[in-house]
């Protein structure tokens, strides 16, 4: 299932660290940014060319949050609803993607470009609040800025 380009930088991330086991993190961010999520699959092979377990995989896989163990949308819209963010309101960022995109947190919409997540804290803030999309950062959200940022990435097929 991994493509040979896939299994090679595994295998050259494998020889930056003393033990295998330190790539996992390094092979699985390069596996989903291939297949867009980590399967059971994805997780034996990842295993396979480490020389490692499948569990010592899986668990790597299924406690970062960045990790997909079931398919996402293209885009998987972040938003922070710790402390800073919730008293900046992001339970109406939330409420107003929900409502836009008619999907609840942790679904996908149906044309499957869309998937929404509750995060913790991101780390801006300063900017409260705010919605991790890739490795975009959008700040200081408001309805209108929000509608902008689902249009432009939904037209950008």
């Amino acid at each position: 299932m991994l493509s040979d380009e896939l299994i090679s930088k595994i295998n050259k991330e494998k020889t930056k660290y003393p033990i295998a086991r330190a790539a996992v993190k390094s092979a699985l961010r390069y596996a989903q940014e291939e297949h867009g999520w980590i399967s059971e699959e994805v997780v034996r092979d990842v295993a396979e060319v480490l020389n490692l377990e499948t569990i010592q995989v899986f668990e790597i896989a299924t406690f970062y949050d960045l990790f997909y163990t079931e398919p996402v949308g293209k885009y998987q819209l972040r938003v922070c609803t710790n402390v800073s963010c919730m008293l900046r309101d992001s339970d109406s960022v939330v409420s107003h993607i929900q409502k836009k995109l008619d999907i609840k947190t942790g679904e996908t919409t149906a044309d499957g470009k869309f998937t929404l997540f509750e995060v913790e804290c991101l780390g801006a803030c300063g900017g409260a609040p705010m919605m991790m999309v890739g490795n975009e950062f959008y700040e200081n959200l408001e309805p209108d800025t929000i509608d902008s940022i689902i249009e432009k990435l939904g037209a950008s097929e």
